[in-house]
């Protein structure tokens, strides 16, 4: 079984973070997260989300 994130918009962060992580392999996580937070307008919920999901790929 395999958790889906909620929402569109979290759904393309979750994209666009594992294409910068493999385009941009030197970028700090924390940065990371707060350019996808901007970028697609998520809440602070999501970006906990994402750092949990971050911290999975490691």
């Amino acid at each position: 079984m395999t958790i889906q994130p909620e929402g569109e918009n979290l759904r393309k962060a979750v994209k666009w973070i594992s294409e910068t992580l493999k385009y941009e392999p030197g970028k700090s996580r924390a940065e990371i997260i707060q350019e996808a937070c901007l970028k697609f307008d998520l809440t602070p919920m999501n970006s906990e989300y994402l750092a949990n999901f971050l911290k999975d790929k490691n």
